[in-house]
Order: structure tokens, then sequence, then C-alpha cells
């Protein structure tokens, strides 16, 4: 069955950082779009970044860019989105997913078939 587990999450102060890790079993990652999502207390989700999985292609929302990175590691199928700087405006629930029809970026939620848990990012002092 396949699968995705978030973990990294939790309290961290502004300025500070944390490293987000999306695990797969069941299925490879390495050949599927892979998007980190987040949704804020009364917002709609939104996307954070995409990984393609057809080229070395990265996608990032304008609130996020230059202080997020998303990577993969392939030997541990596993997909990881660096948070840097972060800010209280980040808080919110950080969901990965899988787009197993895609091979380029998916910036929509609904073109997602797997989705992990959510794992909570409080930022907060």
């Amino acid at each position: 069955q396949a699968q995705l587990a978030e973990s990294g999450g939790g309290l961290v102060q502004p300025g500070g950082s944390l490293r987000l890790s999306c695990a797969g079993s069941g299925f490879t990652l390495e050949y599927n779009t892979i998007g980190w999502f987040r949704q804020a207390p009364g917002k709609e989700r939104e996307v954070v970044a995409c990984s393609s999985s057809r080229d070395s292609s990265t996608y990032y929302a304008d609130s996020v860019k230059g202080r997020f990175t998303i990577s993969r590691d392939n030997a541990k199928n596993t997909v990881y989105l660096q948070m840097n700087s972060l800010k209280p405006e980040d808080t919110a629930v950080s969901y990965c997913a899988a787009d197993l029809a895609a091979m380029g970026i998916s910036k929509f939620s609904d073109e997602y078939n797997y989705w992990g848990q959510g794992t909570q990012v409080p930022v907060s002092s």
C-alpha cells in the first residue's frame, strides 16, 4: 500500500529553521512529482514547493522563495523541505503529496494522488 509520512515539524522561533521529511513506502518517490503544501488555520491549502520527477526543476511559492528548499534523497525514498528564516505567517500544518500522473511541476492539490498525514509547524516566540 502506497503511503507518505511527514516528520520534522515542531515549534520554532521566528528566524529559525526546520527540515521536514517526507518518507515514501509502497512506491518510489523518484519517479513521481512530489509537492509540499501547507494549510494555515482558517485558510485554504496552498502549494509551497514542488519537485519534478522528469528533471531537476523545482517550483516555489513567492512567499517562500529564497527561504525554502525542496530536495530528494532517492536512496532513502525521501523528499525534504528545508525551511529557513521562518516567520510567524509560516505557521501551518505541512503536507507532502505525490502526483502519480505528472512528471513535471504540479501546483494544484487536486492533481495529487497520495497525501501524508501532515505535520505541525508553529512559528512563535
